[in-house]
């Protein structure tokens, strides 16, 4: 299987947020990404991100870890994200209740709940110290 890797590694704070959507839109327009995996890509990406530059160091700071890989048959995307915080498995607790209104559900979950559904297939293990959470998206 041909596939191309590109790795980028920022501090986890929400400010670098631009730089690492910059980092994906670069690679995935240069792999022909169609606008909607683009999006959806990017969209996953923030969510992931941000709980990570929130919740995975808190109350300090550290560093967060992508690899894209680019995979060309199928024409695929996938995105690992590594960082050394708190151990947290984000698919282990259960999908909210998206029938209930706003202020009849429990805060939290709705990003990683969009980001399985948006994905085809979203993993995580927790190894050698790290997290890791591995999203795939076919580019067609």
């Amino acid at each position: 299987m041909d596939s191309r890797r590109f790795e980028l590694k920022i501090p986890a704070e929400t400010d670098r947020l631009p730089q690492l959507l910059d980092f994906l839109e670069q690679h995935l327009e240069e792999a022909d990404c169609s606008p909607k995996a683009l999006m959806q890509l990017s969209v996953a990406a923030e969510e992931v991100f941000v709980n990570i530059a929130h919740y995975a160091y808190a109350p300090g700071t550290g560093e967060a870890a992508l690899c894209l890989e680019l995979r060309q048959e199928p024409p695929a995307a996938v995105l690992t994200f590594r960082d050394s915080g708190v151990p947290f498995d984000p698919l282990a607790r259960p999908d909210p209740d998206v029938t209930l209104s706003a202020e009849d559900r429990d805060i939290g979950g709705l990003g990683i709940y969009m980001t399985k559904k948006i994905m085809d297939a979203v993993h995580y293990e927790y190894r050698d110290g790290q997290n890791v959470l591995r999203l795939e998206k076919s580019l067609v």
